[in-house]
Parts: structure tokens; sequence; C-alpha cells
């Protein structure tokens, strides 16, 4: 039994969507159309392979026709709006329905990864500092929509008394409808991948900031000077996330004390040394009595030290107290400079 082909008016053959592709490829040359399969699946190629084996004779008036109809589809903006229905046009009549629908489903899918993934990648302390300025239902919401290894994490970042209300509120919460879901997807991406994109660049400051807090101090004046006269605004966010030594005495005199338990005698003199009356007063006031009085002692010895050794011991006691405020065990910003002297 003969197949029968697909005839237009004039005689010619109607060339179908792999047919289509196969004349293309015989048209471009065999350069031109080696690169081009190298984008094809092997299921795409056995396709197109099996239409030009079939393809038989081709009058050069079709071939002008398809070229110029490909050459007029590729120049037109209009029909090169990405979407998944374009997709989905663009593969009809090269793959049969049922594996256009696998494709699509996986590429949909890909295309519309939930808001919800993607939260769930970001560090859980951001995530916490952002449900901690929102409602708590909204907070709520958000904790049971993410991955349950994401919440956990940031419920760790909460407060107790907030931590155990959301929790109570994730196991009252009741359905919500698609519609307002969809709404609350929308706002947040907006609101917060949004603005956590725009404060990716914080990272880049902080790194930046900790490479600047290791330098001597005219380097790091020298650096922001700089900085200041072509990036004022990344200057002044620098000089807020900076810690030097000096800066001790804006911490509270908890975190000093803090601090200094960790910080060996001989340093704590060695970095004292040079220091005006008052810096030490402060600095002193947070070591145990006998502790003081042992660095008093040796700091009026009047022993002369190296200025190397002096800047080490105190590049080494912040770089202690960085570390010690990346853990959380102490506090290192201006806004506790008041509570310093209360």
């Amino acid at each position: 039994m003969v197949a029968h082909v697909p005839m237009k008016a004039n005689g010619t053959k109607v060339l179908k969507g792999p047919e289509r592709v196969a004349t293309l490829l015989f048209a471009m040359g065999k350069p031109a159309a080696s690169r081009i399969l190298k984008h094809f699946s092997e299921e795409e190629i056995r396709l197109v392979t099996k239409s030009a084996a079939q393809l038989g004779p081709v009058s050069p008036t079709q071939i002008e026709q398809l070229v110029e109809e490909f050459a007029s589809n590729f120049s037109d903006g209009a029909d090169l709006v990405g979407g998944a229905a374009h997709i989905e046009k663009l593969l009809t009549g090269i793959l049969s329905p049922e594996q256009i629908a696998n494709i699509m489903s996986e590429v949909v899918g890909s295309a519309n990864k939930s808001i919800w993934e993607r939260i769930s990648t970001v560090s859980e302390s951001a995530i916490a500092s952002y449900l901690m300025k929102e409602h708590p239902q909204t907070a709520a919401l958000i904790l049971s929509k993410v991955k349950p290894s994401c919440a956990a994490k940031v419920m760790t970042q909460l407060p107790q008394p907030l931590r155990n209300n959301l929790m109570r509120r994730m196991l009252s919460m009741k359905p919500i409808v698609d519609e307002t879901m969809k709404n609350i997807e929308k706002t947040l991406h907006e609101d917060f991948m949004a603005n956590f994109s725009k404060n990716a660049g914080s990272d880049t400051h902080a790194k930046i900031a900790d490479i600047i807090n290791k330098m001597e101090r005219d380097h790091m004046e020298d650096v922001l000077s700089s900085l200041s006269s072509v990036r004022p605004k990344s200057a002044e966010i620098l000089r807020g996330l900076l810690f030097t030594f000096d800066d001790i005495v804006k911490l509270t005199p908890r975190d000093r004390t803090t601090l200094f338990d960790q910080v060996p005698p001989d340093r704590v003199v060695l970095a004292l040394k040079g220091t005006n009356d008052e810096f030490r007063k402060v600095v002193l006031s947070a070591l145990s009595s006998r502790v003081r009085r042992m660095i008093e002692h040796e700091l009026n010895s009047k022993e002369p030290s190296a200025h190397r050794d002096i800047a080490e011991a105190r590049r080494t006691i912040t770089d202690l107290a960085l570390e010690m405020a990346g853990r959380g065990e102490i506090v290192i910003n201006s806004e506790t400079e008041d509570e310093a002297y209360f």
C-alpha cells in the first residue's frame, strides 16, 4: 500500500515540519548544517534524518519560498518574543504531540520555578531579617511554603517568642485561594527577591571592608579617600562596616569584657602602648582587677616596643572582634555607641 503524499494545487509536495527542517539543512550545506545539528537532541536528529531520507525532490521554487519564509520569521521581532507558547508552536510538526507535552512540562516547570524554591536558596539570616519586619501571619505563610530544611534554619535565627508564635500560626493555617496566592507570590518576588538582588552588593562591601580592616591605618585612610572621590556612596557604606582598634571604645561594656576575656594580657599591653589615658581607661575597665593591675604595671614600666609588634597586637584584637561579631558573640556597629556610655 502506497502512502498518500499531500500535494498542493500546483502539484508540488506539501512539506511538513521535519521535512521543512531537512530541506533547510540541505540548502545550508554541510558546514552550516553540521553546526546547527550539534544543538539537536538525538531524537530530533533521528526524526529529521528519517524525513530527509524520505524527502524526495524539492523544487527550487519551494526551497526559495521556504528560505524566504524562514528569513522573514527570523527577522520579525514580534515573533521573537520568548515564551512557552512560542516554543510549543516551534516544536509542532517536528516532534510528536507526546514528545512536545513531555518537553513543555519540563520547560514550563523550569521557567516557572516557584518563588518558594528561590527563597529557599537565600541565606537564613537574610530571610529571618525580612520576616521580622513582616506581619506574623505573612511570615508564617512564607515559612510554611519554603523547603522544610530552610524553614528550620530560619527558625533558629528568630527570637523565641516570635518563633513560637509563627509555629502556632503555621499549625492553624487555612488553605489560600489560587488568585490570592498568586498575588502573594508576585509581591514576594517584587519585594523580597528584588531587594535581595539589590542587597547582594552588600556582600561585596562586606568582603571589601574585611580586606580594608586588615590594612595599616594610613593605607586604610588612603583607600577610603580615593574611593570617596569616585564612589562616595560605596565609601560611606564601607566606613560603616569598618572596625579599627580605636572603635573598641564604641563597644558596650559587656561586649568589651567578652572580647578582652579572649585576649592574652601581653597582647593587651602591646596594643595599649602609645594610646591616650582616656582610651586606656575604657579598655582597662573591661578587665578583671588582677589583670588590670598587672597590665598597668607593665605599661608604667615604659619598656619600649617595636611599632610593628604594637600594630600586630592591635590587629590581632580587631580581627578577633570581627570574628566574634560574625559568630554573634558581640555586636560591632555605630548604633551601639551611645549604649556604651550609659
